[in-house]
């Protein structure tokens, strides 16, 4: 039986996301969608309980035969200790744009460094949501922008909901 780790923080989740998440469970048997709890993001907008429960909401209802391989997790600490733990030979990582491939061939010869029998596979994202990040969600749904299309419906609600009290109600 074959088992990947998808890391990330998905703060929030996106369309982005679960377009990689669900082409690599049509990969594997297995994969945990694993959301990171560690230091690095200090200024998270979602609680990590949060990000997982956002996570699992968006592929509660899904049509697509492999979602039922997805599985949810919350891991700190380095992927390859973490991937170690779970007994998973694969870490999955998405690619949106020329930008990502920097920073996915460096964090993958790290990984390689560190843990020389698991392999990194980087997925390119869908091109129709190639342009999407978290932090570009996030940027958007704060100043109340429309993000409706590029994440699940329970993510818009949830940034509707946490960006509220922030907007004027005031007439332009």
């Amino acid at each position: 039986m074959t088992l990947a780790i998808y890391p990330g923080s998905f703060d929030p989740i996106t369309n982005g996301h679960l377009d990689v998440a669900l082409r690599a469970a049509k990969l594997f048997d297995r994969l945990i969608l694993a959301v990171y709890a560690g230091a690095g993001k200090p200024n998270a907008l979602f609680s990590v309980a949060e990000r997982v429960e956002l996570a699992r909401a968006a592929l509660a209802h899904s049509d697509d035969p492999f979602a039922s391989r997805i599985e949810f997790d919350i891991f700190s600490g380095l992927t390859v200790d973490y991937a170690r733990t779970q007994g998973a030979a694969t870490i999955v990582r998405g690619l949106r744009a020329v930008s990502d491939f920097e920073y996915e061939f460096k964090y993958a010869h790290m990984n390689e460094h560190l843990a020389p029998e698991i392999e990194v596979v980087c997925l390119m994202t869908s091109s129709r949501l190639s342009f999407i990040s978290s932090s570009f969600i996030r940027e958007v749904a704060s100043l109340g922008g429309n993000v409706h299309g590029l994440v699940p419906l329970a993510v818009e609600t949830a940034l509707g909901t946490r960006f509220a009290p922030h907007r004027s109600t005031a007439p332009v």
